[in-house]
């Protein structure tokens, strides 16, 4: 059975860091293209950040380029996310996702973690 948990969250001020993390099992995880995907209070869903299953292709929404970088470890079957000069407008439950799973399939979406920037 896939499975998506996703860690690394919390609250933290504007400027700061975090690096989340997405443990993948249940599919061969090295065969896939891979994304983070976020969802503001209110708002639907964004699409912010895309890695092939190699790892040497990554692309970024506007909104995060040049301050998230994500990368994987196929050996450890992880997703990473690292989040740099964070903003408020970042605040948002971020999601692991296999790249052919969104937007429409939310099922093999993993369960998220809070990001929540304020001071």
């Amino acid at each position: 059975e896939l499975q998506l948990v996703e860690s690394g969250g919390g609250l933290v001020q504007p400027g700061g860091s975090l690096r989340l993390s997405c443990a993948a099992s249940g599919f061969t995880f090295s065969t896939y293209g891979m994304i983070w995907v976020r969802q503001a209070p209110g708002k639907g869903t964004e699409w912010v950040s895309r890695i092939n299953n190699e790892g040497g292709n990554t692309y970024y929404a506007d909104s995060v380029k040049g301050r998230f970088t994500i990368s994987r470890d196929n050996a450890k079957n992880m997703l990473y996310l690292q989040m740099n000069s964070l903003k408020p407008e970042d605040t948002a439950v971020y999601y692991c996702a296999r790249f052919m799973d969104y937007p429409k399939n939310s099922n093999y979406w993993g369960q998220g973690t809070q990001v929540t920037v304020s001071s």
